[in-house]
């Protein structure tokens, strides 16, 4: 299972740390992505981390502004967001596959968190 916490209401150019946790020493083995989903707009991959080696994958709409992060000693995964913008509100989800590559698609992903909302208002 995934529980995903740290989100709330920020200021723009503010930062949040989103953490990913997950039940089990699990996380060697499986890549992880966030995602995020606004009002009225599709679910949105923006980046993961590869279970085995740990390669990450970024969205353009993020790359430069986040990090993805894995702690398996504390089952978690992090994704450092900063220099917040306007439209970076949104739900945010962490979810988990076995592929041992990972992927900002959707359709890969079989475990998903419930989200944390991230509001980025002035």
């Amino acid at each position: 299972q995934l529980a995903e916490s740290g989100g709330g209401l920020v200021h723009p150019g503010g930062s949040l740390r989103l953490s990913c946790a997950a039940s089990g020493s699990i996380l060697d083995y499986l890549s992880i992505g966030w995602f995020r989903q606004a009002p009225g707009k599709e679910r949105e991959g923006i980046p993961c981390i590869s279970g085995n080696e740990g390669r990450t994958s970024y969205a353009d709409s993020v790359k430069d502004r986040f990090t993805i992060s894995k702690d398996s000693a504390d089952k978690r995964v992090y994704l450092l967001t900063n220099s917040l913008k306007f439209e970076d509100t949104a739900a945010y989800y962490c979810a988990a596959t076995w592929s041992r590559f990972c992927s900002l698609s959707t359709g890969q992903y079989s475990y998903w968190g419930q989200g944390t909302q991230v509001t980025v208002s002035s």
